[in-house]
């Protein structure tokens, strides 16, 4: 007889595919699921939280799909037609911004999230937690094994990489990392259970290579929050550093917002004047749907100062036929086939940043090969129906294995439920 789900295993269980619902004493319960995020907007990380959601539900149809978010945001627009309900609660997230309100009332808020994770736990079938810096569940998760998949999407640095790998460790989740390059920051110990899956895009059907043949400007764009990450600083100091002529032939959109820091961006917009290019770049907030601006663009720069845990902009970028410009640094180097879809640089370098856009301005030739080659690396690498079927696959194991332990643990009761 076939394995059923942990959830299936009250009297009277009816499985079909993937679906699951319970009936016991002439009530229907389905399999419980809680998906939580600790952001609420729709960059990067957030649509691949989306996205992990909706692979649940194509996976269990039929089960009840709790999303747990810190507050409504953008990524509410997402989820309307995948999640059950979405509940607001206080998430204990680790930020280097709010580490010191964090470490001041942590001795009572901690314990009361820690509470909160676990009784969400506890009443779920599968908990699936994105990020590693959702610091209540991650504590919470080591008193339910076999129950929880955290899904590390970052690569963290120096002290803050040493506590997070201790965390997600001590927590004995399953490990799901986005990339070899956050695997390895991680370094998980022989016997902790961890799978990489890259993450999935829904890239456009109707890509078209770019048609940039040199007769107007070439038009560059990086998306990205606004951060000491992205690398937003290095563009422009390559764009500053092009011949004068070069100015009229290139055209820049610099498009994201910081994360609750009006400063970082207004320093951003003062460097542009300030640096002789107002005529040749633009400041632009962030947009929920990126599609228009990667249809704009020839080209997109993703000139990261640390490591990118994978690179989801530079993906996106080859799904719409849009070569990106990368540093070779994280799970960019998994990303970019250097030469072949786009452009490796060394990380920093704005240097190498500029002699690749003027290579790009005096060889517009090169950019369509590029394009197709990224779509097909795109196809085979990132599509969001391969990764939606291996996340499944690491959820459908975690039950069939919580439903192996109660069977082995109480037989008769396993062969009364499966008459």
């Amino acid at each position: 007889m076939a394995r059923r789900p942990l959830a299936c295993l009250l009297l009277g269980s009816v499985v079909t595919g993937g679906s699951c619902i319970i009936v016991k004493r002439n009530l229907v319960v389905p399999i419980q699921i809680a998906c939580v995020h600790q952001g609420y907007e729709l960059y990067g990380s957030d649509r691949s939280f989306a996205e992990s959601v909706a692979a649940l539900r194509a996976a269990y149809p039929t089960a009840e799909i709790e999303v747990v978010l810190p507050r409504p945001g953008p990524i509410l627009a997402l989820l309307e037609n995948v999640a059950s309900r979405v509940s607001f609660e206080p998430l204990w997230i680790l930020r280097r911004k709010a580490l010191p309100k964090l470490l001041a009332t942590g001795a009572v808020t901690l314990p009361l999230a820690v509470r909160r994770a676990a009784a969400r736990i506890a009443r779920c079938d599968l908990v699936y937690v994105n990020t590693s810096v959702i610091v209540d569940y991650c504590i919470a998760a080591r008193f339910f094994p076999g129950k929880v998949i955290q899904h590390i999407h970052e690569i963290p640095e120096g002290s803050t990489r040493r506590a997070l790998r201790a965390l997600a460790l001590w927590g004995r989740s399953r490990l799901i990392f986005n990339s070899q390059a956050t695997r390895e920051a991680f370094a998980p110990p022989p016997g902790q259970p961890w799978d990489v899956i890259y993450n999935g895009i829904a890239g456009p059907p109707d890509w078209q290579p770019t048609r940039y043949d040199g007769s107007r400007p070439l038009h560059v764009l990086l998306l990205g929050r606004i951060n000491r990450i992205k690398g937003q600083e290095i563009l422009l100091a390559a764009l500053a550093a092009l011949p004068a002529p070069l100015h009229a032939s290139i055209s820049v959109r610099i498009v994201g917002s910081a994360f609750e820091d009006q400063g970082l961006e207004q320093a951003l917009r003062d460097m542009v004047p300030a640096m002789g290019l107002k005529d040749c770049v633009s400041i632009e907030p962030f947009l929920d749907d990126p599609t228009p601006l990667y249809r704009w663009a020839d080209v997109v720069a993703v000139p990261s100062r640390r490591p990118e845990s994978l690179g989801r902009v530079a993906i996106e970028a080859m799904a719409f036929g849009r070569p990106p410009l990368a540093s070779a640094i994280g799970g960019l180097r998994e990303v970019v086939a250097d030469g072949v879809t786009g452009w490796l640089l060394p990380p920093g370098d704005a240097e190498a940043l500029t002699q690749a856009l003027i290579e790009i301005i005096e060889s517009p030739g090169r950019l369509a090969p590029m394009a197709r080659a990224g779509r097909e690396r795109y196809e085979r690498l990132f599509s969001a129906e391969a990764v939606a079927s291996a996340i499944s696959a690491v959820a459908r194991e975690m039950l069939e294995a919580a439903e192996a332990r109660r069977a082995s643990a109480n037989p008769q009761q396993h062969a009364a439920d499966s008459a």
